[in-house]
């Protein structure tokens, strides 16, 4: 099971970072994005946090919603 939950990790992470990407966006700017939607993280915090992979479902959801993301490919 570890090893599926690692697969799912990587994924998330991988979709994250592509959102982010696709924004052309920073960790201090996905910070200042979060705070505008009342999430108070550190851009040190949230490269940790995205760099392990093991966030939670809503944490995934915040950060989408503070970049504004409408759709995502999961391919």
């Amino acid at each position: 099971m570890q090893g599926v939950d690692k697969e799912y990790q990587a994924k998330a992470k991988g979709l994250l970072r592509a959102e982010m990407a696709r924004r052309n966006l920073s960790y201090e700017e996905l910070a200042e994005k979060l705070k505008g939607i009342g999430i108070e993280e550190s851009p040190k915090n949230l490269s940790n946090k995205i760099g392990r992979g093991s966030f939670t479902a809503g944490f995934l959801l915040q950060c989408l919603e503070a970049m504004d993301c409408t759709s995502l490919r999961l391919d």
